[in-house]
């Protein structure tokens, strides 16, 4: 192999997801995450975007309707990770979810960034986020990022979105 290197302004452009019910699949990235459906093409696939892009999900029944979620002890994808812009912005999603009594299955405070996850309908891994800003990520002693998993202070996140 050479020493090639991928641009760093690459960026993942969108994920695209086999699911087993398209409704189902839109009343959580839509009616619960908020995503904006972009256009479907009728019970069988569906393109979601925050802020008008054209997709950043796409959802598809092409070769999973009605099929049950995937082994969780298998390859595959773990999940698919939600990047806020500020926290406030993840403090109102944590507080809907909770409002609408959406199980989490984890909360953590990464050094670089706090997290919430949790499971779509079908079980795929979801991952609600911010990044704090670089200049405050954990560097050790010779500069190197030093990422750690820590218990996320949930009450204290909450604490923005009331304040508010």
């Amino acid at each position: 192999m050479d020493n090639y290197k991928i641009p760093a302004q690459t960026r993942i452009g969108h994920v695209h997801l086999k699911v087993s019910d398209l409704q189902k699949s839109l009343d959580f990235y839509s009616g619960l995450l908020g995503f904006d459906i972009v256009t479907t093409y009728g019970d069988q696939a569906a393109f979601i975007s925050a802020g008008g892009y054209h997709h950043h999900i796409g959802l598809n029944t092409w070769q999973s309707k009605g099929a049950p979620p995937a082994p969780e002890y298998a390859p595959g994808l773990f999940h698919t990770a939600i990047l806020y812009p500020e926290r406030k912005d993840l403090a109102v999603i944590v507080q809907r979810l909770i409002d609408n009594k959406y199980p989490l299955t984890g909360a953590s405070d990464h050094g670089v960034s706090e997290a919430i996850y949790l499971d779509d309908p079908d079980g795929n891994g979801v991952e609600l986020y911010w990044d704090r800003p670089k200049d405050q990520w954990p560097l050790d002693a010779e500069g190197n990022l030093t990422m750690y998993t820590r218990a996320l202070d949930v009450k204290g996140l909450l604490s923005l979105e009331v304040s508010s």
